[in-house]
């Protein structure tokens, strides 16, 4: 649960979003699944709304002139490692507990390498496969968030709590809000209750089409939309790097 002393803190801190902006919000979402080509690319461009997507590199490569144009729709393309390294618990990837520090980084690497030589852009933002941060066990583990300090300008985790409170939140471990399988309705509650408190919204999802699991409502995303394009809502829509990059400076 949010401790008092954080819930006040982002009641109070009056942090400067742009003129007219109460809050913000990034749409992301991960591993480059094949439909956020085939139907979110159309479908994107239609709503006028931004996204950043965090590719898995072999699935990125099955869509390359896809992820072209999402470049020249003004999206942002980030880091999600080249294999795709969780907890051994999930066993569809090496375990992340058999990672080295060097391991981790050369796959971190790797990737952001590949992303620069098929698209020519260099990633600015990570996000942790699974959410997860460690690797390591016990009194061996070891968290890699320095190492994702040292190479992006932001971090972003999944499935977590709340939204960021851009006053005190930790650019290289950002919150990032499940995003997946909810009607517009359960967005709504996390938008009203993040522009009451000045928040920053980092939603995180993976298909885009039908309402279900791991996936992305098209009809959320329409409501959403909509209530986006409300100035009197005062959203911020923008992509993770652009917003990071507004919260880096304008905080004390």
């Amino acid at each position: 649960m949010l401790g008092a002393p954080l819930a006040a803190a982002a009641q109070t801190s009056g942090f400067p979003w742009p003129a007219g902006k109460r809050f913000a919000v990034s749409l992301s979402f991960d591993d480059a699944r094949l439909s956020q080509i085939d139907v979110g690319q159309r479908l994107l461009a239609d709503l006028k709304l931004k996204a950043t997507f965090y590719v898995s590199i072999p699935a990125m490569l099955k869509r390359l002139a896809g992820w072209e144009q999402m470049i020249r729709d003004g999206h942002e393309i980030g880091n999600h490692s080249f294999t795709h390294p969780c907890t051994g618990n999930y066993r569809f990837t090496r375990p992340l507990e058999d990672f080295s520090i060097e391991e981790i980084a050369a796959d971190i690497d790797r990737a952001t390498a590949e992303i620069e030589s098929q698209l020519g852009v260099r990633p600015k933002s990570f996000a942790y496969p699974c959410g997860q941060k460690f690797i390591g066990r016990g009194r061996a583990a070891r968290s890699y968030v320095p190492l994702i300090a040292d190479r992006f300008q932001t971090g972003r985790g999944y499935y977590d709590e709340m939204p960021n409170v851009p006053s005190v939140c930790d650019m290289a471990a950002l919150m990032g809000t499940h995003g997946d399988g909810l009607e517009f309705p359960a967005w709504k509650g996390i938008l009203d209750k993040a522009a009451g408190e000045g928040r920053w919204v980092i939603f995180a999802g993976h298909e885009i089409g039908q309402l279900g699991h791991q996936i992305t409502s098209t009809e959320t995303l329409r409501a959403f939309a909509a209530y986006a394009g409300d100035p009197a809502n005062g959203v911020w829509l923008d992509t993770v790097s652009a917003i990071g990059s507004y919260v880096a400076t304008h905080r004390a």
